[in-house]
């Protein structure tokens, strides 16, 4: 991994620093993404270079500002939630337990996919993941949204079994199967910081 910075010059003549960490690999486009932190992460090709990254960056000003404002006003609006009581979160495991395992057996016979043991936490950013030896991961918080939402999460794991990255083919296989991915996975980058909260797992 590579940290790189760039400034940008404002009328104000103020500089401001966007500092990202440049993460290469085997794919063939660069993307840029935005941890809950508001940290910055480039993913790009083996052959980019450092001014190549920097140029991306750069590009995408308006969007970084904009999703940062908006995670500003996300975790305003999460400071005096009601947090769940060990019982509540106690209950939601168990519902997961029941739950969950049932919407990936329904959707990996679908798509014919082959996965490993399934485990479920309450986490403070992760809403799913797949590790290389196919075991998947879910947390429990999403007993709190819409089956929908849900679905969608559950789908983008079971597809990263044949796509270990986020590239043109892996999103082909998870609108294939779920073609209203994009609606549901707003809606969870909309409330899910709320829900997050209610654990006591705000950012």
């Amino acid at each position: 991994m590579i940290r790189g910075t760039i400034n940008k010059k404002k009328e104000s003549e103020r500089n401001m620093e966007f500092e990202y960490t440049l993460i290469k690999s085997k794919r063939k486009t660069i993307s840029l993404e935005m941890r809950p932190d508001g940290s910055l992460v480039v993913r790009a090709p083996n052959r980019t270079s450092k001014r190549e990254a920097d140029a991306f960056v750069k590009k995408h000003e308006k969007w970084i500002e904009s999703h940062r404002k908006k995670m500003d006003e996300r975790r305003a609006q999460t400071q005096n939630v009601q947090r769940l009581t060990d019982a509540e979160l106690k209950a939601l495991a168990r519902l997961a337990k029941k739950v969950i395992p049932e919407r990936v057996e329904f959707y990996a016979k679908q798509m014919n996919a082959q996965y490993g043991r399934i485990t479920l936490r309450c986490q403070k950013t992760r809403w799913g993941s797949c590790s290389t030896k196919k075991n998947l991961n879910f947390n429990i918080l999403l007993m709190l949204t819409p089956i929908e939402v849900l679905d969608s999460v559950v789908v983008h794991e079971l597809c990263h079994l044949f796509e270990m990255n986020h590239g043109e083919r892996f999103y082909q296989r998870v609108y294939a199967v779920y073609p209203e991915y994009d609606k549901w996975n707003r809606w969870l980058k909309e409330h899910g910081p709320e829900l997050l909260a209610r654990a006591g797992l705000r950012n």
